[in-house]
C-alpha cells in the first residue's frame, strides 16, 4: 500500500502581518524540500478539496464556525486578528478549510483502502485552535476534524492524537477533553506558550497523556521519552486510527522553541509512529503539518519525515 501527500496552494494565499512568523514560505520550504527529496520528487501534486462546513462542525462550535467563515476582510489588503497572532486575510478561509479538508480527505482514503499514511502539507496549523476559538496561529484544528470524521463517518470507536510539535497543542487536548473516544498525547517543551500541558493533566476520561521537556533537552532524552512515556500509553489505548500533529519546531534552528532536535530524531520518530500505527491501527495514519519557524530545517525535516512515512508504509507512494 502506498503513502500519500496531500496538499493546497490555496496555502499561499494566507497571508499574516509582517513580521509575522507562520509565512507561505513555510509551505513552499517544505514542497520544495520534498520535490528535490529523491525518494519523493517524482510524484504528482493533485489539489486537495475544502471541507465542508458539516466535517468541521463535529469539532468546532456553531460560533467559532461563523466567526472564521464571516471572518476574511473586504479589503485585500487588510487582516483580521482573532488575537495576537492568529489572523485572517482574503484567501484564508480557503486555505483554512482545504487544511481540514486535506486531512479529512487522507482518512477517506485510507479507509478505502487507497493508501495506509498520509502527510498533509498544509497551512495555516491546526493543533492550537480549540472548539470554541481559533488560537495560535490556528483557526481550524486539522486533525481534530479528522479524528471527529473517523469516528462519526466511520464508526471507528477509538482514534489517539499524538502531537510532536514542541508546542503543546491545547486545541486537540480540548478535544479529548470532551470526547472519551479520543486520546490525546503530547511531548512538548515546557514551560512555553500556551502554558497549557502539564504531565497532571491527565483528562476527566484518564485520555490525555502529556510528557514535558525542558529547553535544552536533546534528540536522544527526547525520543526516550516519546518512546518510554508516551507511545505505549497510546498502544494501551488500542487506537484504531493514529492522527500525528506533525510540528518540527523542536529543531534546534528553530527560531520559537528551546530544543536541540536534528533531521534524524525526526526520522526515528516517524519509525516509531509508523510501528504504532502498524501494532494498533492497520497501518492507519495520518500526519499533519504544524509548526517550524526555521525555514530551512523545517524544509529537511518535513521531507525526512515524510520519506520514512513511505519507506516505512511501502515502496510506493502518491501526492494528491
Amino acid at each position: 500500500m502506498k503513502t500519500i501527500i496531500l496538499t493546497s496552494d490555496a496555502g499561499f494565499d494566507h497571508r499574516v502581518p509582517p513580521p509575522h512568523i507562520e509565512t507561505p514560505a513555510r509551505l513552499r520550504a517544505v514542497l520544495d524540500a520534498m520535490a528535490d527529496t529523491p525518494a519523493l520528487a517524482d510524484l504528482k501534486r493533485i489539489q486537495t478539496r475544502p471541507a465542508t462546513r458539516e466535517e468541521i462542525g463535529r469539532l468546532h462550535t456553531p460560533a467559532h464556525l461563523d466567526a472564521v467563515f464571516n471572518g476574511e476582510p473586504a479589503d485585500h489588503e487588510a487582516f483580521h486578528g482573532f488575537d495576537f497572532d492568529t489572523y485572517m486575510c482574503r484567501g484564508s478561509l480557503n486555505a483554512a478549510l482545504r487544511g481540514a479538508g486535506a486531512a479529512v480527505q487522507a482518512v477517506d482514503m485510507i479507509m478505502a483502502g487507497e493508501a495506509e499514511a498520509a502527510f498533509c502539507a498544509t497551512r495555516p496549523p491546526g493543533h492550537h485552535a480549540e472548539r470554541n476559538r481559533p488560537m495560535g496561529f490556528c483557526l481550524f484544528n486539522n486533525v481534530g476534524v479528522a479524528a471527529m470524521h473517523a469516528l462519526e463517518h466511520y464508526g471507528l470507536s477509538r482514534v489517539a492524537i499524538i502531537d510532536i510539535d514542541v508546542h503543546h497543542g491545547n486545541g486537540s487536548q480540548d478535544l479529548a477533553e470532551s470526547e472519551p473516544r479520543v486520546m490525546f498525547a503530547s511531548i512538548h517543551e515546557s514551560p512555553l506558550y500556551p502554558g497549557t500541558g502539564m504531565e497532571d493533566e491527565t483528562g476527566l476520561n484518564g485520555n490525555v497523556v502529556n510528557v514535558t521537556v525542558a529547553a535544552g533537552c536533546d534528540g536522544e532524552t527526547w525520543l526516550a521519552r516519546l518512546e518510554n512515556d508516551l507511545l505505549p500509553r497510546v498502544e494501551a489505548f488500542a487506537p484504531e486510527f493514529v492522527f500525528v500533529s506533525a510540528g518540527f519546531d523542536g529543531h534546534r534552528a528553530d527560531p520559537l522553541g528551546g530544543l536541540l532536535l536534528e533531521e534524524g530524531d525526526y526520522i526515528r520518530a516517524a519509525e516509531r509512529l509508523c510501528d504504532l500505527a502498524r501494532k494498533s491501527a492497520s497501518s492507519r495514519l495520518v500526519c499533519c503539518l504544524e509548526g517550524g519557524y526555521d525555514i530551512g530545517a523545517l524544509g529537511r525535516s518535513a521531507a525526512a519525515f515524510t520519506e520514512t512515512l513511505s519507506r516505512g508504509q511501502g515502496r510506493h507512494s502518491a501526492v494528491l
